[in-house]
């Protein structure tokens, strides 16, 4: 009797300890792209961005070779190395560079080859690259701010359709000249928000995820395009910080369909519609990204700070005491492998003082350069070769 009690313990034992190493060796599986044949660059890069977890946080910025606050196409040129010494390790650019109605086919052709030579540039000396998509609206040929509804009218089975899948081949196009460069690409971004044509409200969720997965499913397997890596970003003023990992998930295609967890945020650093208090905005700031790192451990993906930042950059202590500090607060924040800043433009396109990372004696730039020079952030001079995968 003893002895059969004793069995009964024994085979308990080893089931729930059978069970919990099944548990752990699901949490600790191979990361993975969703396109199983990406290229070898793009499977090293996404394993690197994994091997960054916990350690570091690249930092970028959006179109930093073409423009600054107060110089234009200037060679070799990006106001974060006039202020640091280094590029961002991070280079961030836009499809709609080179595919905007309205222009000449020469123009067209011109900024193309330009984006090229851009991305290029970058790649060349070991950074990454990243590109979003402020697609034109595609029923009324303007603004991506044109909010006639038209999601339905691109997917398949819309008036549309052919023309999207035209537009497609461009897209295909252009990333398989830039191959084997890996792409970090992030189309239809802040799709929670109603402020673009693909945004909540102006199309289904149904609709929107039919886009994506159709995207994805056409870049990958009609047009054979291999090196990119897919980042899902919603925005953060559209989900609650007490049902925030219910709200991330809308519109999101699966986890077949994404590559990267991302999140685009704003509104915790000091957008000026948020009116929470100050010290509260940084605490909701802190757990958006520790939720982001949440979710993308639990599916075993990458988290980062899609895109970011304060304009004109008025708190001269911004770098280290609200982004830094943020990053660096927990064992979940410190999880988001990249953060990428908005762009710096001229008051001549802007009309107003338009720039997220600062330039020479811009109020913040000392502290810019403390961020820098914390061993938690990468800039371009600081990093591992991201394209080999380490043994």
């Amino acid at each position: 009797m003893n002895r059969l009690k004793f069995s009964v313990i024994a085979l308990l034992f080893t089931w729930i300890f059978s069970g919990c190493n099944e548990k752990k060796l699901e949490a600790d599986s191979p990361l993975s792209l969703i396109d199983e044949q990406a290229t070898s660059e793009t499977k090293a890069l996404y394993q690197n961005l994994k091997l960054l977890e916990g350690k570091h946080s690249m930092f970028g910025h959006q179109a930093t070779l073409a423009y600054g606050y107060t110089w234009r196409d200037e060679p070799n040129r990006s106001d974060v190395k006039d202020v640091t010494g280094s590029f961002p390790a991070l280079y961030g650019w836009d499809i709609a560079d080179f595919l905007w109605i309205g222009k000449s086919e020469k123009e067209l052709q011109e900024d193309k080859e330009r984006s090229i030579r851009f991305a290029k540039e970058g790649f060349e000396r070991g950074g990454v690259i990243t590109f979003a998509w402020h697609m034109p609206n595609p029923v009324t040929e303007a603004s991506f701010y044109d909010t006639t509804r038209a999601v339905h009218a691109i997917i398949p089975g819309g008036e549309k359709h052919e023309e999207y899948k035209t537009t497609l081949d461009s897209v295909a196009s252009f990333f398989k000249e830039l191959a084997p460069m890996p792409v970090i690409f992030r189309p239809f971004h802040e799709h929670n928000g109603d402020w673009f044509w693909w945004g909540k409200g102006l199309a289904s969720e149904e609709d929107y995820i039919t886009l994506w997965q159709f995207t994805v499913d056409y870049l990958k397997d009609e047009k054979d395009i291999h090196n990119l890596i897919w980042a899902f970003s919603p925005d953060r003023s559209r989900t609650k910080i007490d049902t925030f990992k219910e709200d991330y998930f809308y519109g999101y295609p699966g986890d077949e369909y994404v590559d990267i967890i991302g999140l685009d945020n704003y509104w915790d650093v000091g957008h000026p519609a948020n009116e929470t208090p100050l010290e509260d905005r940084q605490k909701h700031f802190i757990r958006s990204l520790a939720m982001t790192a949440e979710i993308a451990q639990e599916k075993n993906k990458i988290a980062a700070l899609t895109e970011t930042g304060l304009e004109a950059i008025p708190d001269s202590v911004w770098w280290t005491q609200t982004m830094l500090k943020s990053l660096m607060s927990n064992e979940m924040t410190k999880r988001i492998t990249y953060v990428q800043v908005w762009r710096n433009a001229t008051k001549e396109v802007e009309n107003r003082d338009h720039y997220y990372a600062p330039y020479p004696g811009q109020i913040s730039a000392k502290d810019f350069q403390k961020f820098k020079e914390s061993e938690f952030i990468l800039f371009e001079d600081e990093l591992p070769n991201m394209y080999e995968i380490k043994k």
